[in-house]
């Protein structure tokens, strides 16, 4: 008789497969849900615009405009929010939704301050902002250049940004069919080869699905003063016109706390 200290165990007669079905499946996330304070809760929003900041420098700028109403939020059910702070704050893990104090359009505002939002979520989410309680007109999405997924070089001090825009923006034409010119004129078509992902995709996705006029920019490096002052400076060139942006300052020490991880796969050939 062999000792059956040191001897092998036999091989196991069960797959490994099988060996799995014994083991707790972990419980099924719980769906994003979206909190709005609508004055008409049986209609959905209508905004001219919807801006959706997902990068450090823009979730800054708009962190500091004064003029604006915190009318909803995004919640993810899996990210904890017991840290954050009562008010608004640049260090929460939040999705606050605010109203631009805009006497002539109504202009929402999306701070996405998740720090890693997952390919499957993403999607999830992109339906919440635009879907059946939020239906813009136009959509602006902000986020930054993944050096990993760029073709080319991009040198650490030099300041990009790039665009992406679905058919309906690029050729002009709203729901309404009254066109209009792009949003951000003049700005460089992201290169051609290169990848976004994460939630910046899956929402730019969502408005070519939906024939929404929408816009992706991406600026280069993802934190910095340099950047904060050109995002600053495109949002009010091109978009809040209306606006007095200057007295926002462009210090680094709160735009360089974020980072987001992107997981969506998007290829700029679809939309250049």
């Amino acid at each position: 008789m062999g000792d059956v200290l040191t001897e092998l165990p036999p091989s196991s007669r069960f797959f490994q497969e099988d060996l799995d079905n014994f083991a707790t499946s972990s419980p099924p996330l719980s769906s994003p849900s979206l909190l709005l304070t609508n004055l008409k809760p049986d209609k959905p929003l209508h905004p001219s615009l919807l801006i959706i900041a997902l990068s450090s420098p823009s979730l800054y700028v708009f962190h500091h405009i004064s003029s604006k109403t915190l009318i909803g939020s995004l919640v993810l059910p899996e990210i904890p929010f017991s840290a954050n702070l009562i008010g608004p704050s640049l260090g929460d893990k939040s999705c606050n939704i605010y109203a631009l104090n805009d006497a002539d359009n109504l202009t929402l505002v999306v701070s996405v301050q998740y720090c890693s939002v997952s390919a499957e979520r993403s999607i999830a989410v992109a339906k919440l902002l635009i879907g059946d309680q939020i239906i813009p007109e136009r959509v602006l999405i902000l986020d930054s250049v993944q050096n990993q997924n760029f073709r080319g070089r991009l040198a650490p001090d030099e300041i990009n940004a790039f665009k992406l825009e679905t058919s309906a923006e690029r050729k002009g034409l709203g729901d309404d069919g009254c066109g209009g010119s792009s949003l951000l004129k003049g700005l460089d078509y992201f290169p051609s080869g290169s990848v976004l992902d994460g939630l910046a995709a899956a929402l730019l996705a969502r408005c070519q699905m939906r024939k929404i006029r929408g816009t992706l920019c991406v600026s280069w490096p993802q934190h910095g003063v340099s950047v904060v002052a050109m995002v600053k400076s495109l949002l009010q060139r091109n978009v809040l016109h209306g606006f007095d942006l200057s007295s926002i300052g462009d210090s680094k020490d709160e735009s360089s706390r974020f980072s987001s991880i992107k997981n969506y796969p998007f290829d700029s050939d679809m939309y250049t």
